[in-house]
């Protein structure tokens, strides 16, 4: 008989079935998604294994991390087959709530941030995303009171953001980071992926191309700005209306000119037609 994941919709469940494995002496760990789950998702759940005993994944598509010209309404949502990947991998529980769970009537609270989440990069084209980011995952790690939650590292600058939500809210769950999952091309695994036509989806690894050659110069001691800027022209070349593409401190998202400054991210968000891709890598200590 196959494995089905259980699917809870409501907080007093979930917390009824972290209660019960608490109880038997289990760590628990948290992987929070809006579902239409890919492959990259799955090595989430897998790396939050490695950590913790059980695995809930959260599925919930939050309409306050939306503006009012993104694409909330067709998200995908594909809660089965979702269930279908998750027990592929053994996850334990699935929760997802309605938004009447997660915002309730007469819900008026919203967390509000300062540093990596102003850091002129996502924010400047998507200005109330993190405050609906950041509202949505204090209540899920206060919801789970899991030990250890996992967030991909392709949305580098929200991993920063969460990691400074849990420590500065002294919520006690451990924010770990999950490597960015690619096609065997190096284009970097999202669900938003299948909105790129056939001819978009052959140009888009040029993005991770030009952001890896970028870090390698650097790394190698080239200059910062002449690099970034060879590398802006690349990815124009290459078809992208590009929104940014910038080196910045790893841990704090600051500006940096020399690479002597402190670890190096170089993070990109392009346009191919009517799909935003976003894409960071590492500049290489050498």
């Amino acid at each position: 008989m196959s494995y089905e994941v259980p699917v809870v919709h409501t907080v007093e469940d979930m917390r009824a079935f972290v209660h019960a494995r608490r109880a038997a002496g289990e760590r628990i760990g948290l992987v929070p998604t809006m579902g239409a789950l890919h492959a990259g998702h799955l090595s989430l759940v897998e790396e939050a294994r490695r950590h913790a005993d059980r695995v809930i994944t959260t599925i919930f598509v939050n309409p306050t991390q939306f503006g009012p010209t993104e694409d909330f309404s067709r998200y995908p949502r594909t809660l089965a087959a979702d269930c279908e990947k998750l027990a592929s991998v053994s996850a334990d529980l699935v929760f997802a709530p309605a938004v009447e769970e997660m915002y309730p009537e007469g819900f008026c609270t919203t967390v509000m941030l300062e540093g990596p989440a102003k850091a002129d990069l996502e924010d400047r084209f998507r200005p109330t995303h993190f405050a609906g980011v950041a509202t949505v995952v204090a209540k899920l790690l206060n919801q789970a009171q899991a030990d250890i939650a996992v967030f991909g590292e392709k949305d580098y600058q929200q991993l920063l953001v969460i990691r400074h939500l849990a420590r500065d809210l002294d919520i006690g769950t451990c924010i770990l980071a999950g490597p960015t999952l690619r096609d065997p091309d190096g284009l970097a695994m999202s669900s938003r992926n299948i909105y790129l036509s056939a001819e978009d989806r052959a140009r888009a690894p040029r993005l991770y191309r030009a952001l890896s050659e970028a870090a390698r110069r650097i790394g190698e001691g080239e200059v910062v700005g002449h690099v970034m800027g060879e590398a802006h022209e690349a990815i124009v070349g290459a078809g992208f209306d590009i929104d940014y593409v910038e080196a910045r401190h790893a841990d704090t998202l600051a500006r940096v000119a020399r690479r002597l400054e402190g670890p190096m991210r170089i993070l990109a968000a392009a346009r191919l037609g009517a799909t935003r891709l976003i894409d960071n890598v590492a500049v290489p200590n050498t």
